[in-house]
């Protein structure tokens, strides 16, 4: 029976052991059982154990993840097998396949559009707003001046802090101002850096203001609100597109020619550009494709996701990503998208398989980096609007959901060969798959 009190006090202090031990006795009814499957999840090298421990709090067990691979992404020549962290099934079948496609039209073509990353200082200022104005080319000076020891070593790599501009946001919320920064951070993701460097803005900016009597009068005043990064990175850009001759997608899919397809295609893409219920569903699947890649290389996908959204809202209506032009019988298909990712430092560096992902993709910049990204997530979206606008989404996905759904049913080696077989011509649903173990293991019944 379980305790009807289950709050507890110093949990973060309890060993693994520990945690675990309270969680079963307080949540689960068949405890043995839950302790050796927590226990079973758990890396047999406790070195590589440490290092995942270290990633988070309260940790009592991993979560696992599929771990695959698409392969034959062409992207400006070069090709490259990405590796893709996620659960759904269907999705790196369709990058695969997409990527396939494409590697004799030409491959993907790429191009980062830029790499700067925002920071925010919020500000309450008491006092006149002009002097504040007149007197910020002297603190912008200062604040460069004052944090030179936290930027130098990212100066040295080509990075570092490009622009400080002042907002007078007053006409919104009384007496707030943000000094917007802006950042260079190479290879490095750049966040720990970022908002290093807005902190100690905070402090050089407040005590300039104290300091500074031949500037501000004694009623002047500044308040800190928060310092701190922005995920919104619309400046940190890169597109990806294919394209070819509208006759060259001849074969994308039976029954359908290549100038009924382009067409239906292009139309469907068009639809996200109009519609907020749709593009919600279409930057999903660009996203699928994104996530495991941004997941498999160590990078932060929540923030990814965050920014690639706002972006998608940036005219005040929620549009798709991507685009697509049939112009003088070419067909073109791309997608801009901001992506602020890193190489190095983070989970890039201390995740075991992050770096093998890295290593697979040839250790590439966080530039290269976020070129293969977008083409994954550009892959992602054609092979799901290739299925919409032809065979229906179901179809493929239900195929690859199959044994999902078997294991689901516990079902035996044999009954999964036969289910296969089967389903290969028939409609795939959970209930048609359970009716159909259910004759066989009837059908075997009244054998015996």
């Amino acid at each position: 029976m379980r305790s009807t009190n289950r709050s507890i006090s110093g949990f973060s202090k309890l060993s693994k052991r520990g945690k675990i031990k309270w969680i079963v006795e307080n949540f689960f009814k068949d405890r043995e059982s839950v302790i050796r499957e927590l226990m079973s999840y758990w890396h047999s090298n406790e070195d590589q154990q440490k290092i995942l421990d270290g990633f988070s709090e309260n940790t009592i067990t991993n979560f696992p993840m599929p771990y695959g691979v698409a392969p034959n992404f062409v992207i400006n020549g070069e090709t490259f097998c990405v590796p893709m962290v996620i659960e759904e099934s269907s999705v790196v079948a369709a990058a695969s396949n997409a990527a396939k496609f494409w590697m004799s039209r030409g491959g993907f073509k790429t191009k980062v559009l830029g790499t700067q990353k925002i920071g925010q200082l919020h500000f309450n200022w008491k006092g006149d707003h002009s002097r504040l104005q007149t007197a910020f080319p002297k603190i912008k000076r200062h604040l460069l001046s004052a944090t030179q020891d936290l930027t130098d070593n990212m100066q040295q790599r080509g990075g570092g802090i490009t622009e400080i501009e002042l907002l007078d946001l007053t006409s919104e919320l009384a007496h707030l101002f943000q000094l917007k920064c802006t950042f260079e951070t190479c290879d490095s993701m750049g966040a720990n850096f970022i908002n290093t460097v807005l902190e100690k803005f905070g402090e050089e900016l407040t005590s300039f203001v104290q300091s500074s009597t031949e500037l501000f009068e004694d009623s002047d005043s500044v308040e800190i609100v928060m310092a701190i990064l922005s995920n919104y990175t619309p400046d940190c850009l890169v597109r990806a597109e294919v394209s070819c001759p509208v006759a060259a997608l001849e074969g994308v899919t039976k029954n359908v020619s290549a100038e009924d397809f382009a067409n239906r295609f292009k139309r469907a893409v068009d639809i996200a550009r109009i519609d907020p219920f749709r593009a919600t569903t279409h930057n999903k699947g660009i996203f699928n494709g994104i996530d495991a890649v941004v997941l498999a290389t160590g990078n932060d996908f929540r923030a990814i996701e965050s920014c690639g959204h706002t972006f998608a809202s940036r005219d005040g209506q929620y549009r798709s990503l991507s685009f697509c032009t049939i112009e003088n019988d070419e067909f073109r298909f791309w997608l801009d998208i901001p992506l602020a990712i890193g190489t190095v430092g983070g989970l890039t560096t201390l995740h075991p398989m992050a770096k093998r992902s890295l290593e697979l993709l040839g250790n590439p910049s966080a530039e290269q980096l976020m070129q293969i990204i977008a083409s994954t997530g550009l892959a992602q979206n054609f092979g799901a609007i290739r299925s919409l606008v032809t065979t229906g989404i179901q179809k493929g996905h239900m195929k690859m959901h199959l044994l999902n759904i078997l294991q689901q049913l516990e079902a035996t080696e044999k009954e999964i060969k036969r289910a296969m077989v089967h389903f290969s011509t028939e409609i795939i649903s959970f209930s048609t798959v359970r009716e159909f173990l259910e004759q066989i293991r009837g059908d075997k019944e009244m054998s015996v």
